[in-house]
């Protein structure tokens, strides 16, 4: 049995997505025989996702979420001016709600229904059988039923304590925030920032200043200052059952050096319960800051909004919508939406759920070196956007925790209260720039210190690792608060825009942007001054001029670019004698790549010099290769890659031919699900006949011991499953709409996975066929691709012999599949196969191995000896792949349980196998 796979530990957690599941939350603290088909009957609703559909079976009850078809344009609220905005933001998407849930309100009233009505996402909360949730799905301004699942939070990573600057956190004073306070006199008063976490302890000795509740007589009273959803807090007062909400607020107003901005006021919610967060809780609290409500949840008052909302929480790693009506409330409302980025990394594309959103200011983790921590969460975010924005003090960061203490935590949790308290800074220190999120956010962007890592894409100043750059509280708020301008243009060359163009100024200030599609380039914001601009892309003659930027003026810079001298590089990759399409080729140290056409041809162009050209194929079959050469007026290189070969002689190169369905549907559905097959004629793997197979869920055709495993490894690899071919070894679901088909000819036998789903990757689906031959030929072939997944990030594509010491792969997490692709892995035809039989009586336990001078045969290693079977005790048997025409020496061994290994005596075995057919002993091993 599997782990759970909803919490934390899991590889690729569940989530929600837009017509499949809703996310799962957690907080970014810190450290988820073949049969015909049946007749089909009427399908599943496709509104309603199969666990909410499970969950109703039997007459159960369930609580689940209605995604309605409205949408509020608050764009006319947004035109509102000052505190008035929340109020026109939160009457808006009220009657917006009120208008698209009219009729489902009217129909659970009608039943009784248990519910509970959202305006800021236009969501229903509802309890109810399987009777009432076919009504709901059945409703047309419904647009999708979804689950509601929470998942467990991680612990806080517990942080070393690092040292103090002047009393001051290390992570407080790296930003520069005591440098605001003292030449500025700025600490964030008359701005309000809240939280939406495990909660608060207000009277904690480092936060109860700040705390809004407070009155004047010194009573404290939390209407509209503090909001449970979860219930969970007894009485009125504020708590943290958790304490990581108290750690993130410390950093964000706290006191006595933990705190960025210690001079804010502060509110808070609790939207989540301790170690999870819920859909209901989260999108409460998010509708309360729009409109804090008393501690009964009524008499909103949206004047009463904050000003920062920080947010150190997220969900799985990709775009999911469902809390973008939230943050696009916010903004609306002029409420900046910082962000946790996740602490999902290393790899690229882990930012998690809603930090991933264009609309949110998402932070990463740097430690006490300024190096991003290994769990930060990089990008790309959405639709391919920079991902995190930029990065903050996220390693080791002291604040403060329930009880009145103190504690070191890391997490990206902990970098993004140093944002959110930076806005604070810029907002109390220029209050003109209160509610221009557009504007605030220009002045991060430009004051983060670039740091260049592109291992996930982006340019040296804004990459998916740092984003713009490392925070720069102290230059944020000097730039908010200087005369500045603007400067702007678009670069050209011979009349053509030029995009990804780093466009640099130097003077009062230095900055670099990089030049969008249409070649544009715009630096906000600029202290007035004189600079110097410089544009010096690959391949093109360095323009350079001087500018000056005055106070609440737009300079405008068109560079106009000269090509240098240069010449054309064209020329046919192949392999095997085939020419390959999507090679990537590349000048190296220069931005110049291209890709090979379905002809296996490429052309580029490039200054004239010398270089070094690098070809890297699509997936495994071949392998990459540079070459020396001079640029002139025209250089042809053609290449022939190498084909791989594993240790037994396993090569792949593209397929031919079509699609190949299966036509007999087999009894298998659900997840890591195994049924057992009998082949229509024999089938060689590795040198080893077969005329057995199991298949699996998970894309997976094995001819040894039966495995349901789901995560996938390379290949080769020692552990199960082994003895295999791979079409698509990943973690597939065969619901409703899928199936697993299979057709068998006189020479081949297809295994088909049709419209399979990815297990938690929302509505991502893909079909794979696989054709065997009996000479162990197999072909793989790719449709209906849907998702990020269906690319192959999480599979592995490939071949592996019995003791999975050899084996070849084609991919694996890489996204190497693509519509309509067909890949074809055969064995060495220049082998023999060669069976070895042995009359040898052993004790119970034992086992009978032939070892040789081969690799094949182990190389005299009995560890690595070639298992033998007793199916016609006393005589073993097994067959392996031996090279023909080769002087073969060997012997037999018996191998006790407690790893006791018995030597044939006498000499060496020696044979020389023959140039063809099959070489087959009949030997006793006395």
């Amino acid at each position: 049995m599997r782990q759970d796979r909803s919490g934390p530990s899991s590889r690729r957690p569940r989530r929600w997505a837009a017509g499949a599941s809703l996310a799962v939350l957690v907080l970014a603290a810190s450290t988820l025989s073949g049969v015909p088909a049946a007749a089909a009957g009427p399908g599943p609703d496709p509104k309603i996702d199969g666990a909410v559909s499970a969950a109703v079976e039997g007459g159960k009850e369930t609580s689940f979420w209605v995604l309605l078809r409205g949408g509020t344009d608050l764009g006319p609220a947004a035109k509102a001016r000052g505190k008035a905005r929340a109020e026109a933001v939160h009457r808006a998407a009220r009657d917006g709600a009120a208008r698209s849930q009219r009729g489902l309100r009217k129909l659970l009233t009608s039943r009784g229904a248990d519910f509970d009505t959202y305006w800021i996402a236009d969501t229903v909360r509802v309890t109810g059988d399987a009777d009432l949730l076919a009504d709901v799905a059945a409703r047309p301004e419904v647009k999708a039923v979804l689950p509601d699942t929470p998942v467990t939070l991680p612990a806080p990573a517990a942080g070393a304590v690092q040292a103090t600057v002047d009393a001051v956190e290390w992570n407080v004073d790296r930003i520069g925030a005591p440098r605001v306070w003292n030449e500025n006199d700025v600490r964030g008063r008359g701005v309000v920032v809240a939280n939406i976490d495990t909660g608060v302890q207000f009277d904690h000795p480092a936060l109860a200043a700040g705390y809004r509740g407070w009155q004047a007589d010194g009573s404290v009273t939390h209407d509209y200052h503090w909001f449970d959803p979860t219930g969970l807090c007894a009485g009125a007062a504020p708590c943290d059952n958790n304490g990581h909400g108290t750690h993130t607020m410390g950093t964000m107003a706290g006191t006595g050096g933990i705190g960025v901005a210690p001079g804010v006021t502060w509110i808070a919610a609790k939207g989540c319960e301790d170690g999870s967060c819920s859909i209901g809780a989260l999108l409460a609290a998010g509708q309360w800051m729009v409109a804090p409500t008393d501690r009964n949840g009524q008499n909103p008052r949206p004047d009463l909004a904050p000003d920062v909302v920080n947010n150190s929480w997220g969900g799985g790693a990709g775009f999911d919508p469902w809390y973008s009506d939230v943050v696009r409330s916010w903004a609306a409302a002029g409420i900046f939406p910082a962000f946790s980025n996740g602490n999902a990394g290393p790899g690229c594309d882990t930012s998690g759920t809603p930090g991933s959103y264009a609309d949110t200011y998402a932070s990463g983790a740097t430690d006490v070196d300024d190096v991003i921590a290994s769990f930060s969460s990089r990008g790309a975010g959405q639709d391919g956007g920079v991902k995190p924005d930029l990065s903050a003090p996220g390693v080791d960061v002291r604040s403060s925790v329930p009880g009145g203490g103190y504690a070191s935590y890391s997490g990206t949790s902990m970098a993004s209260p140093h944002t959110a308290a930076t806005v604070a800074l810029i907002w109390s220190a220029v209050p003109s720039l209160r509610r221009d999120i557009g504007a605030t956010r220009t002045i991060l962007d430009e004051t983060a210190i670039d740091t260049d890592d592109t291992a996930c894409g982006g340019t040296a100043d804004d990459n998916n690792v740092y984003g713009q750059g490392r925070l720069d509280a102290y230059a944020a708020v000097r730039l908010a608060v200087s005369p500045s301008g603007s400067l702007a243009g678009t670069v050209r060359a011979g009349g053509v825009p030029l995009g990804g163009v780093p466009v640099r100024v130097t003077g009062t200030a230095s900055r670099t942007v990089t030049t969008a599609a249409d070649g544009a380039y715009r630096f906000g914001r600029l202290p007035a001054g004189a600079y110097r601009i410089r544009v010096a892309p690959f391949g093109y003659e360095t323009f350079e001029t001087d500018v000056t930027i005055t106070a609440g003026d737009t300079r405008v810079v068109d560079p106009a670019l000269s090509a240098g001298a240069s010449g054309i590089v064209s020329g046919v990759v192949t392999g095997a004698g085939t020419p390959l399409s999507g090679v990537t080729v590349a000048l190296t140290g220069t931005p110049v790549t291209v890709t090979t056409a379905a002809d296996g041809r490429f052309r580029l162009a490039a200054p004239v010099g010398g270089y070094e050209l690098t070809i890297r194929p699509t997936g495994g079959c071949f392998a990459a290769e540079n070459r020396s050469l001079t640029v002139s007026a025209e250089v042809t290189v053609d290449v022939a890659l190498r084909q791989i070969a594993d240790g037994y002689g396993y090569r792949c190169a593209p397929a031919t031919g079509d699609y190949r369905p299966g036509t007999e549907r087999l009894p298998i559905t659900g997840d890591d699900v195994v049924t057992e097959v009998t082949l229509p004629f024999p089938v060689t793997h590795y040198g080893t006949t077969r005329t057995r197979a199991w298949i699996s869920t998970n894309g997976v055709i094995g001819f040894g011991p039966v495995s349901a495993v789901y995560q996938n490894t390379a290949l080769p690899d020692a552990a199960d499953p082994n003895d295999a071919l791979f079409a698509f070894w990943d973690d597939l679901v065969v619901d409703e709409q899928a199936g697993v088909f299979t057709a068998g000819t006189a020479d081949t036998f297809v295994v088909e996975w049709r419209d399979v789903r990815f297990f938690g990757h929302g509505g991502g689906r893909i079909s794979v066929s696989a054709t065997l031959h009996a000479d162990g030929t197999v072909t793989y072939r790719y449709r209906g691709l849907s998702g990020e997944q269906a690319a192959g990030t999480g599979a592995t594509i490939g071949v592996e012999n019995a003791a999975g010491t050899a084996g070849l792969a084609y991919s694996v997490n890489t996204g190497a599949v693509t519509e309509g692709l067909g890949v074809t892995f055969r064995p060495d035809p220049d082998r023999i196969a060669a069976t070895f039989n042995v009359t040898a009586e052993t004790r119970w336990g034992q086992q009978v191995s032939v070892v040789g001078n081969l690799p094949e045969l182990g190389g005299w290693d009995p560890a690595r000896a070639v298992a033998l079977g007793p199916g016609g005790y006393p005589v073993w048997s097994g067959t392996v792949s031996l090279p023909p025409n080769t002087t073969v020496e060997f012997k037999y061994v018996k191998r006790d349980p407690d790893g006791t290994v018995t030597w044939e005596p006498g000499a060496n075995r020696t044979t020389v196998t023959p140039p063809t057919g099959r070489y087959i002993t009949h030997d006793t091993f006395r």
